[in-house]
């Protein structure tokens, strides 16, 4: 027992070990070198993947940096071609408007253009017709100084006709022979269409010789009793006399100046002389009605 104590006293100072107190210590030895060898290599490990993840982070940013970069630079982009759309569309616009209103005040000249040529047109066959009335045209009398004139001289104009009134010396004439008188001038006896017309007449009228004697009008009775002025048409309204009436047996009608302005018309023989008054159609006329 004692023996066996100092054997393996002596055994371990000399550093010889039994079999199996020898792999004891080489397994100590082992994972001694084991564990130091691992723990060596775990910092390493983790740096490196530390490293890794940094770059792979790094690179991330750097990739949606640019992105963001681009995406940035698109929008930019895209606004300024909405701007510079925009503006051009409305730029486009206001072209068009003021391209349009042009065409609409050129298109109102030329409307006022073309209504004044038709009325120009109109107005010189109107001339035309009054002047291949005349057998000889009175140029002189119608055109002193080659400047024609509605009427002629000593007759005048009231609307669009020309108006002759009798103020000569006596003889005067019956109603058949004024007639015969205003005819041989491409006129008629005075036919009165309005009120106007027959205040027009009263005006340029004056009493003479008697206050029975008047101015022959262009109104009588045709043979079938009924009133007619001497463009055949009938009569559409009167300024008849309270001692003249359309029941009246003498056929011609004759203007009374001394008479109420409204009721001056009376009818008379027509073979009693009188004076008279012609009418015709201006010869030049301004407007078209």
């Amino acid at each position: 027992m004692a023996e066996e104590i100092s054997y393996a006293t002596v055994v371990f100072k000399n550093g010889v070990q039994p079999p199996k107190a020898e792999k004891k210590e080489d397994d100590t030895v082992y994972s001694t070198v084991q564990v130091a060898t691992l723990a060596s290599k775990t910092p390493n490990v983790e740096a490196a993947a530390a490293s890794r993840y940094f770059s792979l982070l790094l690179v991330s940013l750097v990739i949606l940096c640019v992105l963001l970069v681009t995406c940035i630079a698109a929008i930019i982009s895209i606004s300024m071609l909405m701007v510079n759309g925009v503006e051009t569309f409305s730029a486009t616009i206001s072209n068009l408007t003021l391209v349009k209103q042009q065409l609409m005040m050129e298109r109102n000249i030329l409307e006022n253009q073309t209504e004044k040529l038709l009325r120009d047109r109109d107005n010189l066959n109107w001339t035309l017709g009054i002047i291949l009335k005349h057998d000889t045209f009175p140029v002189n009398e119608f055109c002193p100084d080659k400047q024609c004139r509605p009427c002629q001289d000593q007759w005048i104009h009231f609307q669009e006709k020309c108006y002759w009134f009798d103020e000569r010396a006596p003889r005067w004439k019956t109603w058949n022979q004024s007639q015969t008188f205003c005819k041989d001038r491409c006129a008629d006896l005075v036919v009165i269409d309005s009120q106007q017309e027959q205040e027009f007449i009263g005006l340029h009228t004056k009493e003479y010789y008697s206050k029975n004697h008047g101015y022959w009008m262009g109104l009588r009775k045709n043979a079938e009793g009924k009133w007619l002025w001497v463009d055949g048409r009938n009569v559409t309204l009167g300024y008849w006399s309270e001692d003249s009436g359309t029941d009246s047996s003498e056929p011609c009608v004759s203007f009374i100046p001394t008479a109420n302005i409204t009721a001056n018309w009376r009818t008379r023989q027509c073979l009693m002389e009188n004076k008279f008054i012609c009418e015709t159609d201006v010869l030049t006329r301004t407007s078209v009605h």
